[in-house]
């Protein structure tokens, strides 16, 4: 009977290294939304490698107000950097004495999990490296983090039929939200929250009504304004949103369900009314059905931390697949 359980034991080992994948058992990852663990000894936290790393993962993001930074930073020294604490889902590592670099690693403590290692001989070698590589390590945390909204989201669906049967797309969103306005050719989506509320809109307009180059923005601000005024109506006759004139709002291309889209943030504010806060904004070219999808996300929820209301948002706008 040993022989043959040592046998059985033999084959298992040998099949799971021979099949080419890595067979590590490792723990799921943890923690809340956008907080990064940034392990680096607490001499250079202090100092102006610290300053360099919350200058870079840190930094107030524009628009919201009241202030808040990229990610939310909990540090810790190498030294106690074990057990629970690797779990974290992402991870920044400053590691002084090696040649200078960065690395991004996947999966390394746990799973779903993105470790960025920045290395230098010297403080000054690792602060170029953070400075010189700060778009690519805050886009792999991003890109980690909005995985890890969308796979939450997915826990409780809502019905998107109608926005099947309507418009042609489908939309991964949560049953706490709600349809508050169906129409032919547009949908309004509300979840209620204590401080205020999150919305969605989804809508189509002709491929002419957003030009391509410079004047792509001043078609947007103009579609905005002119749906909101058909649509979304303030909380006195005759206000309705529409986008602060006083804040020209961040225009980027980007693709969108494989497919070109411009991506627009920015202020959105009441016409005759005090309410205001920020959007996001995809118009997706759908060239197969000469149009723009156009789908919104924004948040009302004044004198209050609004960062992770709309990365919420992203993360269901960016889960949209048009038919």
């Amino acid at each position: 009977m040993k022989t043959i359980y040592a046998i059985a034991i033999s084959l298992f080992l040998f099949t799971s290294c021979n099949n080419g994948k890595d067979q590590r058992i490792i723990p799921s990852s943890s923690g809340n939304i956008n907080n990064l663990l940034v392990v680096v000894d607490n001499l250079l936290w202090d100092d102006s490698v610290g300053e360099t790393i919350r200058d870079v993962v840190a930094a107030s993001i524009p628009l919201l107000t009241p202030e808040e930074p990229v990610f939310s930073l909990n540090q810790m020294p190498p030294m106690v950097f074990e057990g629970f604490a690797t779990k974290n889902r992402i991870i920044l590592k400053i590691e002084k004495g090696g040649e200078a670099g960065m690395a991004i690693k996947s999966n390394v403590y746990a799973r779903p999990q993105t470790v960025v290692v920045v290395s230098g001989k010297t403080d000054q070698q690792i602060k170029d490296q953070l400075e010189s590589n700060a778009d690519e390590i805050i886009a792999a945390f991003k890109k980690e983090e909005l995985k890890e909204n969308q796979r939450r989201i997915k826990i409780s669906l809502m019905d998107d039929q109608p926005l099947e049967e309507t418009l042609g797309v489908n939309l991964n969103f949560q049953t706490a939200y709600r349809i508050a306005k169906q129409e032919k050719d547009f949908f309004w989506i509300r979840k209620d929250i204590p401080t205020g509320t999150m919305d969605i809109m989804i809508y189509e307009v002709p491929l002419s009504t957003i030009k391509k180059g410079d004047s792509a923005i001043v078609d947007i601000v103009r579609m905005r304004d002119s749906i909101g005024k058909v649509h979304i109506p303030g909380p006195v006759e005759g206000s309705y949103m529409i986008t602060e004139e006083a804040y020209t709002p961040y225009l980027n291309e980007t693709t969108v369900d494989g497919k070109p889209a411009f991506e627009s943030r920015g202020i959105w504010d009441v016409k005759n009314a005090f309410m205001a806060g920020p959007f996001i904004n995809y118009a997706i070219e759908d060239k197969a059905n000469n149009r723009y999808v156009v789908i919104e996300g924004y948040v009302f929820s004044p004198s209050v931390e609004k960062r992770n209301n709309i990365f919420e948002l992203e993360a269901i706008l960016k889960s949209i697949k048009i038919k």
